[in-house]
């Protein structure tokens, strides 16, 4: 019996990988499939610990999504980017600043990536609530939205739950104690985001370093990358060397963010990484990526876990005096309204620049 007809859409060919040889980062990877019995998430818990306290980085693969609805996803992708108008992509604009949060449109040349020289992004963003109908959305979209729904759900409870799973596991904590607080069904920002990053002008590349986006963490609690053909990805290594994230078909790029630093109190820090220009023999192509930012509920307090009888063992690392821990919704709106707008200062550490949200030194590498 034939499946139901899927709304049509322009096709994503993906480029060429790259054939130029460049320094990888050595990342682990992780069956996801293993985490469907207490003995796969017994033996998969210390290979996850260990990438993401050693890389912060880890690829994911068997995570239970077809290359064929991979592939889908990305078609959607492009949709509201080449499909919806200059005046109705206006409509949609995020309230970035106002309200501290990127659902809709985020345009081009919004960030600061070069002060000095003047450089903004050639980034665009679209970002849908987990909750796909929470908000609108551009009329060209509207026929995706039960398959977004489907992707968000995926990601929710096939591949950020498990992952939230190995890692109580590897505080020995009880195994649903970060799922309780990355709910489906509360008020949260968690969100499915396609990103577009246009090709720019050899005279920005030029003023930039070829820095696409400065090295930065990211706001929330575990990051989700569909893996993109493009290259330009990097993560800062232990050994302080930028290194690139190597492209697997159908794989999951994962990493920590600022929301896990302060809830295992430092245990998993944020990962540094950055993009820039892609390898060149794929310069001829936009890069276009799908993201899930996950987010822990915005009324949970971004306090560690002291439970923890692992941070009793090795200690925590405090980033504020407990009382005055921001909550979830609070640390988001702070460093979302301020990211790539304010004014950054010299850090200590060279090519570092900081500023400080609520309280709490925000570094900027670049």
């Amino acid at each position: 019996m034939p499946g139901p007809t899927l709304p049509e859409c322009a096709r994503y060919v993906s480029p060429p990988e790259t054939k130029e040889d460049l320094e990888f980062a050595d990342l682990p990877i992780i069956d996801l499939s293993k985490t469907d019995t207490p003995e796969g998430r017994a033996e998969l818990y210390p290979q996850l610990r260990d990438a993401l306290r050693t890389h912060g980085f880890l690829y994911a693969v068997n995570h239970g999504y077809t290359q064929a609805r991979r592939d889908r996803i990305f078609d959607i992708a492009g949709v509201p980017f080449n499909d919806v108008s200059p005046d109705e992509m206006k409509i949609y604009t995020a309230s970035i600043e106002q309200v501290g949060s990127y659902a809709g449109y985020k345009p081009r040349q919004f960030w600061k990536i070069d002060t000095e020289n003047q450089i903004h992004d050639q980034i665009e963003n679209y970002a849908i609530n987990f909750n796909v109908t929470k908000r609108p959305h551009p009329i060209a979209l509207r026929p995706f939205l039960p398959e977004l729904d489907d992707f968000a759900r995926h990601n929710h409870f096939n591949i950020l739950h498990p992952i939230l799973r190995l890692i109580a596991l590897s505080l020995e904590l009880p195994e649903e104690t970060l799922v309780e607080k990355h709910n489906f069904d509360r008020t949260a920002e968690t969100s499915v985001t396609f990103m577009k990053y246009h090709r720019r002008s050899d005279d920005e590349e030029e003023k930039s370093k070829n820095v696409w986006l400065k090295g930065h963490t990211d706001t929330g609690s575990i990051t989700i990358l569909w893996s993109q053909p493009v290259g330009g990805l990097q993560i800062l290594a232990p050994g302080g060397k930028w290194k690139w994230v190597k492209h697997i078909d159908n794989g999951l790029v994962i990493n920590t963010g600022d929301m896990m630093s302060f809830f295992t109190g430092g245990y998993y820090k944020p990962t540094i990484h950055r993009v820039i220009r892609p390898p060149s023999d794929q310069r001829a192509y936009d890069r276009l990526g799908a993201y899930y930012f996950a987010m822990l509920d915005n009324n949970v307090r971004l306090l560690p876990c002291a439970e923890s009888p692992v941070l009793k063992r090795v200690g925590i690392e405090r980033q504020c005096l407990d009382e005055d821990s921001p909550s979830c919704e609070t640390w988001r709106k702070g460093k979302i309204k301020r990211y790539g707008r304010s004014e950054l200062k010299k850090g200590v550490e060279r090519g570092v620049e900081e500023e400080i949200i609520e309280g709490i030194v925000v570094k900027h590498y670049n």
